[in-house]
């Protein structure tokens, strides 16, 4: 990294995070000494529409991963027609590196609950869901009580909040199964058209927005539109967090304006650890393509880095020195994908299988040279042709890794992984726990 510090050029942006540190953060008391529930009352005063409106014009997007404009979703509701319909935060955060929606509803689950009810205003929705990742005990018991909190303090005037704990399925964090899995059947993707904004939970006219989002609609009305269209870049608007993890000398959540780069992210992390050097990264999670040292100064925009050949989604930023194994990395995301399909369409549920049984002869040194070329074939059989993202997700890593490392894929057909990568060479600890 430079000598000289690029913490100092791009100013954090602690909005969402700002009261993570205090004393009882997750609290109503705490919550409302910092200005809580502000934003509900001015957004009262305003009519559905112009809270919709604002939401547009402040160029707020979808903070869950594909980055659709989020005003704009919640105007494709059909009118009004005085039957129920819903809004559903996705909270089903399990993606590999994904770890910014659970940390944030253990902190401060108000600012959710608050988003919800200005969005629910705006939608005309009487009843709101969280969906969240089932295995997160603690987390769903404080979201509960905050919900029980904000109910007892009067502040939802009405709105129903229920937040539903899921048994612990990826594939439901996909929009349709999600809904499915709410309504008490098996999570699958459905088939769209019809979309949720038409027919969604209970085939009626339903938003679905991630936690990050929905918790970032507060600061549009609780300072203005402008103020939120001042940070981030033209098309990229506002602020998020970017989740640091791997090797770097302090991985966390920095919260930042869009347009930030990965080379100032590793240097407010303190850099990569000591005595090495970055080989990869990933800008958004285990599904999207990787990254080289070449990209670290690609502004992480949803447009720059598409353009770079990756993709933004979560900002769940995976850093890698020179002592991993690119194969055995792949590997284990792959397992990740193969386990969580549903099975519902062939080339995911057949593919995954497959790409497995390849990537575990890649990383066991016992693959065919013909291999490489037959598991690139499969990516491509399987990406743009499954009923969800999920297809798509899996066959991306390895695709990605063979046009970039495509030598370690050829060393895999003679040597095993753990024999060119020792793996007390990329560990962090000696011990878990530590």
């Amino acid at each position: 990294m430079s000598d000289v510090s690029l913490a100092q050029e791009v100013p954090l942006t602690p909005i969402v995070s700002e009261i993570w540190g205090q004393d009882r953060s997750w609290t109503l008391d705490v919550y409302r000494a910092n200005g809580g529930y502000k934003a509900l009352e001015k957004a009262r005063a305003l009519e559905p529409a112009q809270i919709t409106e604002a939401v547009k014009a402040s160029g707020l997007r979808g903070r869950g991963g594909a980055g659709f404009p989020t005003g704009l979703k919640w105007s494709f509701l059909p009118p009004d027609d005085g039957k129920p319909r819903y809004l559903v935060v996705n909270a089903d955060e399990s993606e590999p590196g994904t770890c910014k929606d659970i940390p944030h509803l253990m902190a401060n689950p108000h600012l959710l609950i608050e988003g919800m009810a200005i969005t629910s205003r705006a939608i005309r929705c009487e009843h709101a869901f969280v969906y969240l990742r089932g295995e997160v005990v603690h987390v769903y018991r404080r979201l509960l009580a905050a919900i029980r909190e904000a109910e007892e303090a009067g502040l939802l005037q009405g709105l129903k909040i229920t937040a539903h704990a899921g048994a612990g399925a990826y594939i439901c964090g996909e929009e349709t199964a999600l809904l499915d899995s709410l309504e008490g059947l098996r999570g699958h993707p459905r088939l769209k058209p019809p979309f949720p904004a038409v027919e969604g939970l209970y085939a009626r006219p339903t938003v679905v927005n991630n936690v990050e989002t929905i918790s970032q609609v507060p600061g549009i009305f609780g300072h203005s539109v402008d103020w939120f269209t001042q940070m981030g870049t033209e098309k990229s608007k506002g602020h998020g967090l970017f989740s640091i993890s791997g090797h770097v000398e302090n991985p966390g959540q920095f919260e930042a304006p869009y347009g930030i780069t990965m080379r100032q992210l590793i240097d407010m992390a303190g850099g990569m650890r000591k005595g090495h050097k970055l080989k990869f990264w990933v800008p958004g999670g285990s599904s999207t393509p990787l990254l080289t040292p070449d990209h670290l100064d690609v502004p992480l925009t949803y447009e720059e880095v598409v353009t770079a050949g990756s993709m933004l989604a979560t900002r769940a930023l995976q850093v890698f020195d020179e002592t991993t194994s690119v194969v055995r990395v792949i590997s284990r995301w792959t397992d990740f994908y193969q386990h969580e399909s549903c099975g519902k369409c062939t080339p995911c549920r057949e593919g995954t299988y497959w790409m497995k049984q390849l990537m575990h002869s890649f990383e066991a040194g016992t693959a065919k040279p013909t291999d490489i070329d037959l598991l690139y074939e499969i990516t491509g059989n399987i990406a743009g042709r499954c009923f969800c993202a999920l297809g798509d997700a899996a066959a991306t890593p390895p695709k990605s890794a063979i046009e970039l490392f495509r030598e370690e894929f050829e060393a895999g057909c003679h040597t095993p992984a753990w024999e060119l990568f020792p793996y007390e060479a990329s560990a962090l600890y000696e011990e878990a726990g530590k």
